[in-house]
């Protein structure tokens, strides 16, 4: 009788399926650069050699790449095949941000409920101190100094509680698309900076979708991301209607009869 080969992994399949597994999770994000390989090597219990060795494996996955200068970088393969092409058709048609916004809430209002009823500590630590930040530069209010902070913490917030979702897929598309949608979110910001009631609707909401989280009430934590993308899609309506009314008055202007 033949007995069937027992298959050995290598150790550095073990290290490169260990890294891998921490570019899905979130862990590793696009563009962070690896932990100098001493380090690395130690906090893993793994020679360098092996780690070299599974690291050269991603790099020929394209997963990691090194750079001039030294060290080496999770790349956004994962992403870029989403963004390229949305990030064009978005500022071309215009009229899809709708369609957009709904995919968003469908999204972001399901990694919420998963947040809230998955979240281990560290997560709540971390959603509380990206939610501690978007409130610090908010309370500043729509000041143009501070604006672009303003647009990176509020993205943080969302990121955060998307990664707390444990959900390979929920985490890595939503990072996706808040870069395809960061002008688009800025727009809204802009808009909303001209009106102080809408503008402290939003810190509401904010400490609605966190308040939720925290709480680890699952049904809340929906419901408060849905109300803040009704919010959004109102605003972004207005913002439209806005620039129309706009747009027909330069043109009245500019067909008006000029005085003799």
């Amino acid at each position: 009788m033949t007995m069937a080969k027992i298959a050995v992994q290598r150790l550095s399949d073990t290290i490169a399926h260990e890294l891998e597994r921490r570019i899905l999770e979130g862990a590793l994000k696009p563009g962070d650069r690896l932990q100098p390989e001493r380090e690395l090597a130690a906090e893993l219990g793994v020679s360098r050699p092996s780690l070299r060795e599974a690291i050269q494996k991603l790099v020929s996955k394209g997963l990691l790449h090194s750079r001039q200068g030294g060290g080496t970088y999770v790349t956004d393969r994962l992403d870029a095949g989403f963004t390229d092409p949305w990030g064009e058709m978005l500022r071309q048609h215009p009229n899809i941000q709708v369609d957009l916004l709904e995919f968003r809430g469908m999204l972001e209002s399901e990694a919420a409920a998963l947040a809230a009823r998955r979240a281990t500590d560290a997560d709540i630590q971390r959603i509380g101190e990206a939610y501690a930040r978007v409130e610090r530069l908010f309370a500043q209010g729509p000041s143009a100094e501070v604006f672009e902070e303003q647009v990176r913490a509020d993205l943080a917030f969302h990121q955060a509680i998307a990664e707390a979702a444990h959900n390979v897929m929920i985490g890595h598309l939503t990072a996706s698309l808040f870069r395809v949608t960061h002008d688009h979110i800025d727009r809204n910001l802009r808009h909303l900076r001209r009106l102080e009631d809408d503008w402290q609707e939003l810190r509401e909401q904010h400490a609605a979708i966190w308040d939720a989280v925290k709480r680890r009430d699952p049904v809340a934590a929906q419901a408060a991301v849905r109300r803040h993308m009704t919010f959004v899609e109102e605003s972004m309506l207005a913002r439209a209607q806005h620039e129309e009314r706009e747009s027909r008055a330069r043109v009245t202007r500019k067909l008006a009869p000029q005085g003799a």
